[in-house]
């Protein structure tokens, strides 16, 4: 995609900073976002703005989005002024995660519009954003693969997991299932050794070598449990939605997801109690207020 003008619908916390990447390394950027101030910043930086996404389809050959739910990722493709309006881009990367039956829906009406859907969520969180360290799940046609992989390649690794409309979004799903499920049970962990008057890093180094190793354990508790800071970057709303989806399409599979049911409630009780724009290591916190202890070192 060497010399193509590349638009970003979507330029706030995650999208933000992957068009700062784009823009750093040479490309031409046109963005939108309902936040002026988003907006004003990337144009600071040298971007482009546009007022809707049809307009940044119309000013660009291939479109990326990072949009905070499926009903906003079919709007802003298929809706009013969206993406299938624009006329001039040919290829769209969806960056957000919608599930795959949003995403097969998506690829079947830009289809008719004679544009390319590309299922590409990612995995990561702000700092990868940031740093281009994403893990990239990708399917598409592979000659649209093969055709902007030197593009995705600035967001992260990639893994190209086939044609199939959807099948990135399931690998997502699943994936954020069992970091939200980490989360969930090691908070019930941590909580109780502290209870029993064990030191948090103490514990943390033992699992750490041991067969309770995951990836809570690894770097949200030292990062932001610890310190109390609850700031890992990924927002209680988004992880509660992300494994609501999962678990709507794994049961529309006829897959029971016993313990996944279990980690939503946790969600939807921390979702509640410290809203949807807390981190969601949040989920600690619920355990601690009813243990009566607080996991700090």
């Amino acid at each position: 995609m060497s010399g193509k003008q590349i638009g970003f619908v979507g330029v706030g916390r995650m999208g933000g900073f992957m068009t700062q990447r784009l823009l750093a390394a040479g490309h031409s950027v046109v963005v939108t976002d309902p936040s002026a101030e988003a907006v004003a910043a990337l144009v600071a930086e040298g971007a482009t703005s546009a007022g809707s996404p049809a307009e940044v389809a119309s000013l660009s050959d291939i479109v990326f989005a990072s949009l905070p739910s499926p009903a906003v990722v079919e709007t802003v493709a298929l809706g009013a002024n969206g993406v299938a309006d624009g006329g001039r881009a040919k290829i769209f990367v969806d960056l957000s995660t919608t599930g795959s039956r949003v995403a097969a829906k998506v690829a079947e009406g830009l289809t008719a519009k004679g544009v390319v859907a590309v299922d590409c969520p990612v995995s990561g969180g702000l700092a990868g954003a940031k740093n281009g360290t994403l893990a990239v799940m990708v399917s598409c046609p592979a000659e649209t693969y093969a055709d902007i992989e030197p593009i995705l390649k600035i967001f992260g690794k990639l893994f190209y997991v086939g044609e199939k409309p959807g099948s990135a979004q399931t690998l997502k799903l699943v994936n954020n299932l069992l970091a939200a499920c980490a989360m969930a049970i090691s908070a019930e962990g941590m909580v109780m050794g502290m209870k029993a008057g064990l030191d948090p890093k103490v514990m943390i180094d033992v699992i750490n070598v041991s067969s309770g190793r995951n990836s809570a354990i690894q770097d949200k508790f030292p990062r932001s449990v610890l310190p109390g800071t609850f700031d890992f970057g990924f927002m209680t709303g988004l992880s509660y939605k992300d494994v609501r989806l999962c678990l709507d399409e794994a049961e529309a599979m006829g897959i029971p997801m016993v313990v996944g049911s279990a980690v939503r409630q946790m969600l939807a009780m921390t979702n509640a109690v410290y809203g949807p724009d807390s981190d969601f290591t949040s989920m600690v916190r619920n355990v601690e207020t009813w243990a009566g202890v607080e996991v700090r070192g």
